[in-house]
């Protein structure tokens, strides 16, 4: 029907190897669904992998410091199989910020807390801090996030990525005609960016409803009295010093 299943980022690691890094969804069972109907010849599986993100201004001093100069020279949303002291990883150009960044997928559980423990004590000259995903970042960044932007429901008309469907390429795809049909007869609402005037959301909303300045369930738009959409996403943004937000509307 054209929805969006997820939005993964897609690591090439061999000419025939190749990773979905997903949010939350059940992409790998569709997959598996998909590879069984067409009697695909191909292995799907979870990979024991860990990813690690490392974000900010000064991500890449500190990346040049754990990984050498070819860091420089990797394009946006490209990646590398590398090691770092004897621990295998993969290296991307990726990340949930508008900052440059990285993310740094372990293929060894184990030395998970020796990894993090060697990049914390790197970036301490660099004033390092973990943290979780940033949802004010992504948000000022223009960037969505699965379950709360859009969902199976959604189409990428609806959502502004048209860009991304090419409906006039040779090969087919699941979806394709839905596309088709979806952007000839157009759609009826979309997903726009908002602000959201009066005072910080993080003022209004109880100190234990959320943590920080993030309101993660829907708000509804009315036109007087009638429901016509709802806020996605929204946050104050220290940045721009106002609150702003994604909404479905007509």
């Amino acid at each position: 029907e054209g929805g969006i299943l997820s939005d993964p980022i897609l690591l090439r690691l061999a000419e025939n190897h190749w990773w979905y890094s997903i949010s939350d969804s059940d992409l790998l069972l569709w997959a598996m669904g998909v590879a069984g109907k067409d009697k695909y010849d191909i292995e799907l599986k979870e990979p024991d992998v860990s990813p690690l993100q490392i974000q900010g201004p000064k991500s890449r001093a500190l990346m040049n410091e754990l990984f050498g100069s070819w860091i420089n020279d990797l394009k946006y949303y490209w990646c590398k199989q590398t090691e770092i002291k004897g621990i295998p990883v993969v290296v991307s150009r990726t990340g949930w910020s508008g900052e440059i960044g990285y993310e740094v997928y372990l293929r060894d559980g184990k030395k998970g807390a020796e990894l993090y423990e060697m990049i914390m004590a790197a970036g301490a000259k660099h004033k390092i801090a973990p943290t979780g995903p940033s949802q004010i970042r992504r948000v000022e960044a223009g960037i969505f996030s699965y379950f709360q932007d859009m969902r199976v429901t959604d189409n990428p008309f609806e959502i502004g990525m048209d860009r991304l469907v090419d409906l006039e390429m040779e090969a087919d795809f699941v979806g394709k005609e839905a596309l088709k049909k979806i952007k000839q007869e157009g759609i009826k609402r979309k997903l726009v960016g908002i602000e959201i005037l009066g005072d910080p959301i993080s003022k209004v909303v109880p100190p234990e409803y959320t943590p920080g300045y993030f309101v993660p369930d829907h708000w509804p738009i009315f036109d007087d009295k009638n429901e016509i959409g709802y806020v996605t996403s929204k946050c104050y943004s220290p940045r721009l010093k106002k609150n702003i937000g994604y909404a479905f509307i007509p």
